[in-house]
């Protein structure tokens, strides 16, 4: 016994003290300087996969394009390191292509200087942009290590090499130079000499909370003005479709070190966009005052020397965008749905003055049937059949008595709202959204608990019946969690990019809601109890006759139909509220 338990402590010490630990996670900050994974086995001498980059030359500032392939692999980490020192720290960071598939780490005081997994699924492609640094040394090579599998992994593995351009005092620089705007932009044109695109409707340039898009065409040239807050960057595209990606034409204005870059670039799906290594702008010039960033250019109608870019003078929907700048100078993901038109405009027809919406008319309408359905319909249709049945006991519609009518009546209209409701999204983007966390998980739970409510209560057993206590607890349970989960839901999708309501106004509204919710609720429940106690007393007293019961149940009637009419314009008062809201965004 006692050599067994030598043997297990010897046994444990050597896993724990033993090199091979896995990350399937991808969080190998470890491993940063020797780039060779912790798995306790030599590398492979034949590398089957490949790096690739989309140039050959770099300048401060540039994103460039690397792009890993090769056979299924379930690891990875990349870096960019001096060429001459391959030996030497990170150099540069980078940005994603794709969030879900990879992750950045900091590599020594580098931020972001390596790009890793994030799960041990198998990858045959991944994309990165490294932003070359403004200490970046002449020449960069790119390396990655791959793991295959856990025992079957290459280190190292040599990309190609890219360089710094040779400057020369005769060089000729490669971009137009750019000039200050001595003062901001005037709306008062709007409609009359320029198209303009603005949010909101009334937006004055001169105002920081202000996001502002014109057009004036010049013969073949058009000039763009665009204005918005100076804390980061201010962008807008066209685009075919209602969707943002697809190699859609964009133009950024991007603030950077008291100082504003213009860059044309194409947008795919949701990843990185491409900048262009030829700019396309003439004319730039740009001004950062009161808290704004404003910039103006020259683009020609029509450009086909420069692949990518739109000609001007077709229909396009046009996508206003705004986000964060790192320290490296790198875009962020704009934190909020980008304004977009509501159909497809013509900059060079006949100037409009227009707006825009920053939610999706599709977007819009599912989330305000979700709300009239499970703040209003189902709440009211729940009070009335908990507190109503000895009210209008004696009362019939339709051969039934009223309170079951209208339970019934309310309870199908939530059935119904919620089913039109929950098909819209799919409608819109064609499928599963990835980007909405848990609220499409959870409003397929409620989804489905609506469905089998009803069901539920066709196959109800008759009031006698000896399973009619386990019908009304199953059937008050599922009720009860369907609306539990709902608020839930949207309290989750009242902050989605998709609708994304002001903040933290919408929190508070929602929180006010179900206060005034539960708060009537619980008046009911004591009321309810309060006039059974008293209905107990006039029982048992001999003295007091019929009609004082009567009375007091008469009385207690005549409470409850008040509350419930201040309830319900309470409920619609909170529910008309979210609708304005919705329509606003």
């Amino acid at each position: 016994m006692e050599s067994c338990g030598i043997g297990l402590i010897a046994c444990l010490l050597a896993y724990f003290s033993s090199p091979s630990a896995g990350y399937p996670n991808g969080k190998v900050q470890e491993v940063c300087s020797s780039m060779v994974p912790l798995h306790g086995s030599s590398s492979q001498l034949f590398p089957k996969h490949i790096i690739e980059v989309n140039v050959t030359q770099f300048r401060s500032g540039d994103h460039v394009k690397v792009s890993l392939s090769g056979p299924a692999f379930e690891g990875f980490f990349l870096q960019a390191r001096s060429a001459n020192n391959l030996r030497g720290p990170a150099i540069g960071s980078f940005v994603l292509a794709d969030g879900r598939k990879s992750q950045l780490l900091t590599c020594g005081r580098v931020k972001n200087s390596a790009v890793s997994h994030t799960s041990k699924s198998k990858k045959t492609h991944i994309d990165a942009y490294w932003i070359a640094p403004r200490d970046a040394p002449e020449t960069v090579q790119f390396l990655v290590t791959v793991v295959e599998k856990f025992r079957i992994y290459w280190v190292k593995i040599p990309g190609p090499v890219i360089s710094q351009p040779k400057m020369t005092t005769k060089s000729i620089p490669t971009s137009p130079p750019i000039s200050n705007l001595t003062k901001p932009f005037n709306a008062s044109d709007c409609g009359n000499t320029k198209f303009c695109v603005r949010n909101p409707s009334d937006c004055d340039p001169k105002v920081k909370d202000c996001f502002f898009l014109a057009f004036k065409q010049d013969d073949s040239m058009m000039l763009v003005e665009m204005s918005g807050p100076a804390e980061g960057y201010i962008a807008f595209a066209l685009s075919h479709d209602q969707w943002m990606g697809g190699g859609d034409d964009a133009y950024f204005c991007i603030s950077d070190d008291h100082n504003v870059d213009m860059n044309t670039a194409s947008l795919s799906g949701r990843s990185y966009p491409a900048f262009d290594s030829q700019n396309a702008l003439e004319e730039m010039s740009w001004r950062l005052a009161d808290g704004l960033i404003q910039c103006s250019f020259q683009r020609k109608i029509h450009l086909s020397a420069f692949q990518g870019r739109f000609n001007l003078d077709a229909d396009y929907y046009i996508f206003l965008a705004d986000g964060e700048v790192s320290e490296d100078g790198a875009i962020r993901k704009h934190h909020r749905q980008p304004l977009m038109t509501n159909r497809k405009y013509n900059v060079t027809g006949s100037p409009e003055d227009i707006g825009g919406s920053r939610s999706p008319f599709l977007i819009k309408a599912h989330g305000a049937l979700m709300f009239v359905a499970w703040m209003t319909t189902v709440n009211i249709g729940v009070i009335v059949a908990r507190f109503f049945k000895p009210v209008w006991s004696h009362s019939l519609l339709f051969g039934e008595e009223i309170w079951f009518q209208v339970h019934r009546m309310l309870m199908m209209a939530t059935v119904l709202l919620t089913s039109v409701s929950f098909v819209l999204p799919f409608v819109y983007r064609g499928g599963w959204s990835q980007q909405a966390s848990f609220h499409p998980y959870l409003g397929c739970t409620v989804m489905a608990l609506a469905l089998i409510q009803p069901l539920m209560a066709a196959f109800r057993p008759p009031p006698q019946a000896p399973r009619r206590q386990i019908f009304n607890w199953l059937h008050w349970s599922t009720g009860t969690t369907a609306r539990i989960l709902a608020v839930v839901t949207m309290f989750m999708g009242i902050d989605l990019q998709a609708l994304n309501l002001p903040n933290p106004w919408d929190i508070y509204t929602m929180i006010g809601f179900v206060a005034w919710h539960v708060g009537l609720d619980v008046l009911l429940e004591i009321h309810g109890y309060c006039l059974i106690r008293k209905v107990e007393v006039l029982e048992d007293d001999r003295i007091q006759i019929l009609q004082s019961l009567t009375s007091a149940e008469a009385k207690g009637h005549t409470f409850k139909k008040t509350v419930l009419i201040i309830y319900i314009c309470g409920n619609i008062a909170f529910l008309v509220t979210f609708l304005v809201r919705i329509g606003q965004v």
